[in-house]
């Protein structure tokens, strides 16, 4: 008695044993809480153990405010890349970080309690105000940890190193101890970039540029010796004469001691109609009188380095000021004298020290002139242009005024313009000890993903100056140094000063140095005073290189207490100028080495539009959401499809299309799964030279794609391992292989040959593809994982790559018979539109070909239909071609054509096969004679499909 076969029944899991895409939101928490439960990092760095080292150092995001979606790209890239090294070989280790002092929580501590100093219900001292900052970094550590976790990101999130716990902290100082004994510590009274609304300097990182508009003005400085200019351009008279200035900073002529020419361009002493008689560069005085509106006749002419000692009044101060020579000058806009003032501008304090000029700053910290400032004292900078423009007006100095729009340095955080400010600061030199250049060759040793962030870095090195690291700040690691009050120098024991305060610190954390007097320290106060400032937060971060081992993993530390090179550092492309660069500069100048031997760079997302994410906008996609409605895994993969060497684009539309992709290589998965129901591998599994060759052809094809992801996922290029993936699931297997293996999984006894040769391949694929979609589908590999067959006992993240099995060689083409089946498959799709067909097994094929190819697929013989999917397959001579046949070309030039028809045949009831032989058995009428085989003979045989 035959009986009708479900074929889900046969090869697919119940519903309720494998999570469908929706279910991903719900099983995802279900999953973490397990992993939790169980230690789930623990037990991978258990089973690693012994490995060779992959050393990760994780970039801390700052403990302020929720994760967005920015974050998420991150961590996950991160996940990946970690994950992968396990594939590879690796113990890699994951030990996330957050980056804990500075500004952006001092500002959020003083809406809530006030300013050191004020506060509703009260003075509010420093200490209290340091701990009400400490504690609401730990409640932004423990909100932002949550979200990570629910990422799928395995990392020892119960031990995350911190900046501001105290071993961390006290190490800091160590290192800065290193980089002074290293003698790269410098004082000076230099410009900065100050806030005025955080009242304090900024590194280069904190600045960021937008479009400012500001008061364009020329301003006459007039020869304060009108003989001795004439005598500079060979002339009998120069009464009268001015030289000329334009700047877009008004407010700091207060403090301008000179005016800068270049020595190689030509000045010309030009007589205009309205400005009268002003000194100018000779290539712009066309231009002058243009944008002036005015009329000019040049007088005379000479070389930029005529004028270098010339003496000019200040339009407003008392004081004469001298013309000298700069190399920063040009032609780009302006008169080409530039107005200089070493309190307010790098370039100005430069070529103010090669002329021993006074480095007067005006300008108190609260952005208030100081009381003697010429004109404007007691004054904010930000309404000083008035009364300055007035002034000049009145006196007949200002020769035009204009508004212009134009890029300017603005906090980061606040969003307001800056200001130059020259103040006492603590530098880390760039050039004293040679760190440029060491940074420049630690640069050029490292490998840079993608390769342009090694120019971009080299650039911005290059240029830079030297690193202001001293904040007038509360909440940050002391700059615990003491200083000659006369001679503003660094105590001579400083580097053994800082390590004693480094040990108190980790045993009684930072109050050992603020709750302290220099006397606690040994030192007399009245030759030295003690340092008030805080390191800048970018040092804190930038030594994560050292403290994070120190801290976490004292056991991975040399023999000189120096932590191992990481292998990788990954995070956004603004890092160049921020963590990248100070990581690069604190190693370097510690250890005389890069911290890193290779760097990842992702760009930032934006929406479909390639807009910034905007409340205002409506396109911020929250990571939270998203895991709340598609799951985790989605956005996952939605990171690895992403190409991150550029702007990274997501919306609603283009993750439900990563859902649907998900969808796909899920339901692969699934198939796979399905096919061990009845599978043993200690007992079932077939040998390599046994297995039906499309089997070991399709093991072949998996090693071969192994191949693939493991380069690509050595370098890092996840988008080309979703793709391959992808396209593996949806094309290799779904579209081919596992279509062609239905009929032996549902037709054969359980227990044939044929039959476990297609589970020994399916076996071996889902071995492979598990630890494949493990780094970036985490919590679908982890589900998969522990549902095949086998000793799954550790996890799927401490896998290798999977080891297959060397099968035979086959001689069957098999590109030329996909060839031919892709055409095959148009042909049945236009017998199933014109309603000939339903399915491919109500058809035939016949093929018609010559020669080896001919021979080749007749060589199939009776299973050709089996890869076709069709009731029957014959191969005829190519003689016999009707018209109708279709061609296929074929790598090798040969020809054959197919022609495929409707089958007149009845079906069997079992295999759904339309075969002559239907019905040819008294005791089952309604099968053919393989099914009757299969149930009741020895079974059929299948060598090749």
């Amino acid at each position: 008695m035959t009986e009708k076969h479900d074929y889900k029944q046969t090869i697919n899991l119940p519903e309720t044993a494998f999570p469908m895409q929706a279910n991903l939101a719900k099983r995802e928490p279900e999953t973490l809480a397990r992993w939790l439960a169980e230690d789930l990092y623990g037990q991978i760095q258990q089973a690693t153990a012994g490995r060779p080292k992959f050393w990760f150092v994780d970039g801390p995001p700052y403990a302020n405010g929720d994760i967005h979606i920015g974050h998420a790209v991150n961590k996950v890239l991160k996940d990946m890349i970690v994950k992968a090294a396990r594939l590879d070989g690796f113990d890699a280790g994951f030990v996330p970080g957050w980056d804990c002092h500075g500004l952006p929580i001092e500002l959020q501590v003083e809406k809530k309690v006030g300013k050191v100093g004020s506060g509703e219900e009260g003075r509010i001292d420093a200490k209290t105000f340091r701990e009400k900052c400490r504690e609401y970094a730990g409640e932004q550590v423990e909100r932002q940890r949550d979200d990570f976790k629910r990422l799928g990101v395995l990392a020892d999130w119960d031990r995350p190193y911190l900046t501001m716990r105290p071993a961390y902290e006290a190490e800091q100082l160590r290192v800065l101890a290193q980089i002074i004994d290293n003698g790269h510590v410098v004082r000076g009274f230099k410009p900065v970039h100050w806030c005025l609304d955080c009242g304090s300097s900024l590194a280069e990182a904190e600045v960021e540029y937008q479009d400012k508009q500001s008061s364009a003005v020329d301003v006459k400085f007039a020869a304060a010796d009108p003989a001795d200019l004439a005598r500079r351009f060979g002339i009998a008279d120069a009464s009268g004469a001015a030289f000329v200035i334009w700047t877009t900073t008004p407010w700091t002529l207060p403090a301008n001691q000179a005016i800068a020419a270049n020595m190689e361009l030509d000045y010309a002493l030009v007589d205009f109609v309205k400005a009268g008689r002003v000194v100018i560069a000779a290539e712009l005085v066309e231009a002058t009188a243009k944008r002036w509106q005015d009329q000019a006749t040049v007088l005379a002419t000479n070389k930029g380095e005529a004028l270098e000692g010339a003496k000019a009044r200040h339009p407003f101060a008392e004081r004469v000021v001298p013309l000298i020579l700069g190399e920063h000058v040009t032609l780009e806009a302006g008169t080409g004298l530039v107005h200089t003032a070493p309190a307010h501008g790098v370039e100005d304090y430069a070529v103010g020290k090669r002329y021993q000029l006074a480095v007067d700053n005006p300008v108190a910290s609260n952005g208030v002139f100081l009381a003697g400032a010429p004109l404007v004292a007691g004054q904010h900078v930000r309404k000083a242009e008035g009364p300055i423009i007035e002034a000049l007006q009145a006196s007949g100095a200002l020769v035009h005024l204009a508004t212009i729009t134009h890029s300017y340095p603005h906090c980061w955080r606040h969003k307001t313009p800056l200001i130059f400010r020259a103040t006492p600061q603590w530098f880390v030199a760039m050039d004293k000890q040679g760190l440029r250049s060491d940074a420049l060759q630690a640069i050029a040793a490292t490998d840079w993903i993608p390769d342009w962030g090694e120019n971009r870095i080299r650039e911005m090195v290059a240029g830079r100056p030297d690193w202001c690291i001293s904040r007038q700040r509360y909440w940050g690691v002391p700059l615990a140094v003491f200083t000659d009050r006369e001679k503003q120098e660094l105590h001579p024991d400083t580097a053994s000063l800082l390590r004693r305060v480094a040990d108190r610190v980790e045993a009684d954390g930072l109050e050992a140095w603020f709750g302290s007097t220099p006397g606690d320290w040994g030192i007399d106060d009245t030759i030295y005073e003690k340092g008030t400032d805080t390191l800048d937060v970018w040092f804190d971060s930038g030594v994560a290189h050292q403290c994070v081992f120190k801290s976490m993993l004292p056991e991975q530390l040399d023999a000189n207490g120096l932590a191992p090179q990481a292998d990788i550092y990954l995070e956004g492309s603004d890092q160049h100028r921020g963590w990248f660069q100070s990581s690069l500069l604190t190693s370097v100048a510690m250890r005389g080495r890069s911290p890193y031997k290779q760097v990842l760079t992702h760009g930032f997302t934006v929406d479909e539009q390639g807009r910034k994410m905007s409340k205002s906008l409506g396109n911020v996609v929250a990571p939270q959401q998203v895991t709340r409605t598609l799951g985790a895994d989605v956005l996952r993969l939605w990171v690895a499809a992403s190409d991150y060497s550029g702007e990274i684009a997501i919306s609603d539309k283009l993750l439900a299309r990563m859902a649907d992709a998900y969808r796909r290589i899920r339901n692969t998965a699934r198939y796979l799964l399905g096919s061990f129901k009845d599978f043993d591998p200690s007992t079932d599994l077939v040998a390599p030279d046994q297995l039906v060759a499309v089997d070991a052809w399709a093991i072949a094809q998996a090693v071969a794609l192994q191949d693939e992801l493991k380069a690509a996922y050595g370098r890092r290029e996840f988008h080309l391992v979703y793709h391959k993936l992808h396209n593996y699931c949806v094309t290799d297997l779904g579209g081919l292989y596992l279509d062609i293996l239905k009929d032996r999984l549902y037709t054969l006894p359980k227990a044939s040959l044929a039959r476990r040769s297609a589970q020994t391949a399916l076996l071996h694929i889902a071995e492979a593809l598990v630890r494949w979609i493990a780094p970036i589908l985490s919590y679908t590999a982890d589900e998969i994982w522990r549902m095949l067959p086998g000793d799954r006992s550790v996890t799927v993240f401490a896998q290798p790559w999977y080891a297959f099995p060397a099968v035979p060689a086959t001689t069957i083409d098999w590109q030329a018979l996909k060839a031919v089946r892709e055409q095959v498959k148009k042909q049945l799709e236009e017998l199933r539109v014109a309603a000939q067909i339903g399915s491919g097994l109500n058809a035939k094929v016949t093929l018609y070909a010559d020669g080896p190819v001919a021979n080749m697929f007749a060589d199939l013989g009776g299973e050709l239909r089996f890869w076709f999917i069709t009731s029957g397959a014959a191969v005829l001579p190519l003689a016999e071609k009707p018209a109708q046949a279709v061609e296929t070309a074929l790598d090798g030039g040969e020809r054959i054509y197919s022609l495929a028809s409707a089958s007149g045949d009845p079906k069997c009831e079992r295999c759904w096969h339309q075969r002559a032989d239907v019905g040819q058995h008294a005791a089952h009428p309604t099968l053919c004679d393989r099914c009757i085989s299969n149930l009741d003979g020895d079974g059929e045989l299948r060598r090749y499909v």
